[in-house]
């Protein structure tokens, strides 16, 4: 199955000294790296998607800022598309679709961040549009959250998002995704 990998805003800003710092991202980043390797290792489709803040009250984000850049640790190498988004869907007023389409991709692995934003926004998304989703859930990260009066641990809110998205798909460890391309390229 023609599978492309999405590393989705794992920027600056989600991680110590950023302004939007989320919890583990680090630990999310070297996940979503291993998948890297690996797609460029075998030659894979492998796109970076990098959100850059449109709007005038924006804080975080800003187009030219080290905030904004791609984080070291999934570095975004030449020849390697880069999709330039401003909503949570990644395929929304992108060329993300056309990327895919070009390239006959069936199936999407989904990692970034954050878990309960874009990635679950692009995750539904690719799946209303017909690919097979794998989310890589330990190459996501999130924050906590509040409502009302109530903290809802980064843990809980990053579980009960990748529980839904086992609606729209298959939620993954990277090293069980790795496990399954390595039959797929023994069986090629």
């Amino acid at each position: 199955m023609k599978t492309a990998l999405l590393i989705i805003d794992i920027q600056n800003e989600y991680f110590p000294g950023g302004k939007r710092e989320l919890v583990r991202p680090l630990e999310a980043a070297q996940k979503a790296y291993y998948l890297l390797q690996c797609f460029r290792e075998h030659s894979q489709p492998t796109v970076h998607i990098q959100h850059i803040s449109s709007g005038a009250s924006a804080d975080a984000f800003l187009p030219g800022t080290a905030g904004a850049n791609i984080h070291d640790s999934v570095a975004h190498f030449d020849g390697e598309p880069l999709v330039i988004k401003h909503h949570p869907n990644s395929f929304r007023e992108t060329n993300l679709m056309q990327l895919l389409k070009d390239w006959g991709i069936e199936r999407v692995i989904v990692t970034g961040m954050m878990s309960h934003m874009c990635v679950d926004a692009t995750a539904r998304a690719a799946a209303d549009l017909g690919f097979t989703v794998f989310v890589a859930e330990d190459a996501c990260a999130t924050r906590d959250l509040t409502f009302g009066d109530t903290t809802v641990p980064a843990e809980h809110v990053h579980k009960a998002f990748m529980a839904a998205l086992l609606g729209y798909g298959k939620v993954m460890k990277a090293e069980e995704i790795l496990a399954l391309l390595a039959v797929e390229h023994a069986g090629t």
